[in-house]
């Protein structure tokens, strides 16, 4: 069963002649093996992005993110396209709650073909979203001083530079609001 947030409904898309529609939804434990797939399915370079260096243990990392599904402070947001009865797994957000250090940190990746759509946007405003709901007040995340593409996604998502990194990392964190949502 698809257990969808609000406004988790992304959009009815068209990617080359297939039209399909993107919705966002919480990973559970039967996710794993398509997670992995889509892990592995990544370039080489947005992995290294995701994790920040190569891994090689992808079913590993698959396991991790959905293997704390039942507490609310961890979760796993997976963005897929689906067409015709089909779903793939074409996006991922991982969130972590940090009770020592008061914040929730997140790691997010989008699959290659669908990137510069909107979607990496779209997945950090439901992760945000399901997070102050949580109650939580502070995201956080890290990411490589060279990579653009996610310093720029963080910045249009209201996230700023803490100053906190190193020389070859970003650390970016942004306070959260609780805002009522409409039924």
């Amino acid at each position: 069963m698809l257990q969808l947030f609000p406004g988790g409904t992304v959009a009815s898309v068209d990617l080359a002649g297939a039209n399909g529609m993107v919705c966002i939804r919480i990973a559970g434990t039967s996710d794993v093996e398509e997670l992995s797939v889509y892990f592995t399915g990544l370039s080489t370079t947005s992995r290294n992005k995701r994790f920040m260096g190569a891994r090689a243990d992808l079913a590993v990392v698959a396991a991790e993110c959905v293997a704390k599904a039942d507490r609310p402070d961890h979760f796993t947001l997976l963005t897929e396209f689906g067409q015709e009865g089909q779903r793939t797994i074409i996006g991922e957000t991982h969130y972590a709650y940090d009770a020592a250090a008061r914040h929730g940190e997140f790691a997010i990746s989008v699959a290659d073909a669908f990137q510069r759509m909107g979607l990496g946007l779209r997945m950090m405003t439901v992760m945000e979203t399901r997070a102050s709901d949580l109650g939580h007040g502070m995201i956080a995340g890290e990411t490589a001083r060279t990579n653009a593409e996610m310093r720029g996604l963080a910045k249009k998502a209201g996230f700023r530079d803490t100053g906190l990194g190193d020389w070859q990392s970003v650390h970016l964190a942004k306070r959260l609001s609780r805002q009522p949502h409409c039924p």
